[in-house]
């Protein structure tokens, strides 16, 4: 990072989470966690994953050597204090109070089992914030990243961390998670945090990308110097790898990953790369070190949504010290294909509730079709919890019987983190009631999946049900359609903007940021033809007699 990213603005190293747990690797949360304390109850860095941690150093010396290289040093916090504090009923730092006397044992994180929340009415709970953030001081942190404290929102301990920050002695950069954040919180949290979740952890599919451009938009009024809107990190490169150094390379196309740049840049949204560093391409460097492009995020004014309709969107933004303009154009549809739901050669009814209580046994003529679209619905519940599996999906016909496994789809999405053969969304293994399944697909609300069939085949059958990972707040429905009840979006869409909407009247000059090439002259209205997914960025020069 210091060698190739430094030098186009990227400063920030952050060790993510459970750094202080010895059990977890990954996001399997061990459900009794054991994390490393000191003796007021404050976290610490397990030696075997932080060696230069070791002799009671906690991170100063991975700050230290950070910080020689140009570079600032972050962590991430889960909110409150750990449970394992409050068993052992430590001492707060220089006060008279323990653990058990801040402790609101009734606030506790759904989806990790190690803090309990802190009743910030009691007496102790704003000291034990303090000590927290002294020590981090200490280490020479400069930025935290605090989860479950932003959904739901968690004013009080917001306020408290907020002036735990303010009495450290040393200035740190406070990021809330997860999204999405309140938008009826947007005057508290300017005032309380530096940046702040919109959406829940986005992963690199279109269906979790498309919600970006409403939030982004909603969240205008609250952007400025010091306070940011986040819309997560950039799922570019090689993502997910794992302590297995995995190969999963994002799963974007490149248009959809430059409608990404092009997207958090305009919206002046933090850029925080996801991927390994050592591994990116010449096309993945190329998205992060365009200073042309990352100009537009870091010091552009203005930024806000010019127009958007069914299938593009349009935002300007003001060049600093210039008359000039940026513009982004997408072509942004929801989806590349939808339809006709009265055409749906099955449809489930909605499967909710305790995972394997219900299920839809799958059965469709598909004799005679091409294509197959299995779907999955979100249900009507709007919940991020639609984990969803297809149980041994298979072709049957005069073929015989295959699995559809064993065929490689054309295309996948997944409303959460990525489609999975075999394995579950949340990529543990597909079961059943309880019980190994032989094969399967693993999948998110709102899904599609399509695959052209073989000949030979003119049934297909599966059992849907809700995955475990729903923790019975799933909501979710199966569908299946051929081509005849599927309409295919156009490749590309042209989009014109018209010059007096972007405040010029005369002719103007136009360079294209991502080419790193100038247009030429434009009068009157400027037109491009945007890609399917995909995005354009423009600085607008007037043209000076």
């Amino acid at each position: 990072m210091a060698r190739h990213l430094a030098s186009h603005g990227w400063k920030y190293i952050v060790v993510d989470i459970q750094w202080y747990e010895p059990q977890s690797t990954n996001w399997d949360y061990s459900l009794e966690p054991r994390p490393v304390l000191d003796r007021y109850g404050r976290l610490w860095p397990v030696e075997m994953k932080f060696p230069s941690s070791a002799g009671g150093r906690g991170f100063q010396p991975l700050a230290d050597y950070v910080h020689a290289r140009g570079l600032k040093f972050g962590l991430h916090l889960m909110r409150g204090i750990p449970r394992e504090a409050v068993k052992r009923n430590t001492r707060i730092f220089r006060t008279r109070y323990r653990a058990a006397d801040i402790a609101d044992q009734t606030s506790i994180c759904p989806w990790n089992p190690d803090m309990f929340g802190v009743d910030m009415s009691r007496p102790g709970a704003q000291e034990y914030y303090d000590s927290v953030f002294r020590l981090l001081a200490s280490w020479g942190v400069d930025f935290v990243k605090v989860d479950d404290l932003a959904r739901p929102y968690q004013r009080p301990e917001i306020e408290a961390i907020h002036k735990a920050i303010g009495h450290c002695g040393r200035p740190i950069v406070l990021s809330l998670s997860p999204g999405p954040t309140p938008l009826g919180e947007g005057p508290h949290v300017v005032h309380h945090a530096n940046l702040w979740r919109l959406v829940d952890d986005l992963w690199d599919n279109w269906q979790q990308l498309w919600p970006a451009f409403k939030v982004c938009d909603e969240w205008t009024p609250y952007r400025g110097p010091g306070h940011w809107p986040d819309v997560d990190m950039l799922p570019l490169g090689a993502i997910n790898v794992g302590p297995q150094m995995e190969h999963n390379w994002t799963q974007f196309t490149r248009d959809e990953q430059q409608t990404l740049m092009t997207l958090w840049c305009m919206a002046r949204a933090p850029l925080m790369f996801g991927g390994h560093l050592p591994w990116n391409d010449e096309f993945t460097l190329s998205l992060i070190t365009n200073d042309e492009v990352l100009a537009v995020d870091q010091s552009s004014a203005g930024n806000r949504q010019l127009f958007r309709t069914i299938d593009t969107v349009a935002w300007i933004a003001e060049a600093p010290q210039s008359p000039d303009r940026y513009l982004a154009l997408f072509h942004a549809p929801e989806r590349d294909v939808t339809f006709d739901a009265s055409k749906a050669l099955f449809r489930s009814e909605v499967i909710r509730g305790t995972p394997g209580a219900q299920v839809a046994n799958i059965k469709a003529n598909i004799a005679g079709a091409k294509f197959l679209f299995l779907h999955v619905g979100k249900g009507g519940n709007d919940s991020g919890w639609d984990h969803a599996d297809w149980i041994e999906p298979r072709l049957i016909g005069s073929g015989g019987e295959l699995k559809v496994t064993d065929l490689k789809w054309k295309s996948a999405t997944a409303g959460w983190g990525r489609t999975r053969i075999n394995r579950s969304v949340s990529d543990r293994p597909l079961t059943r009631d309880g019980k190994p399944v032989a094969w399967g697909i693993g999948t998110h609300a709102d899904s599609v999946i399509e695959y052209e069939l073989p000949e030979g085949y003119d049934s297909f059958e599966a059992v849907g049900v809700l995955d475990p990972g729903s923790n019975g707040k799933g909501s979710i429905q199966f569908e299946v359609y051929t081509e005849d009840a599927a309409h295919r979006h156009s490749a590309s869409a042209t989009v014109s903007v018209p010059l007096s909407d972007v405040g010029f009247d005369g002719t103007v000059l136009v360079r294209d940021l991502w080419a790193r090439r100038d247009l030429g002259e434009f009068t009157t209205t400027f037109t491009r033809e945007i890609p399917t997914h995909g995005a354009g960025l423009f600085r607008i020069s007037p043209l000076v007699p």
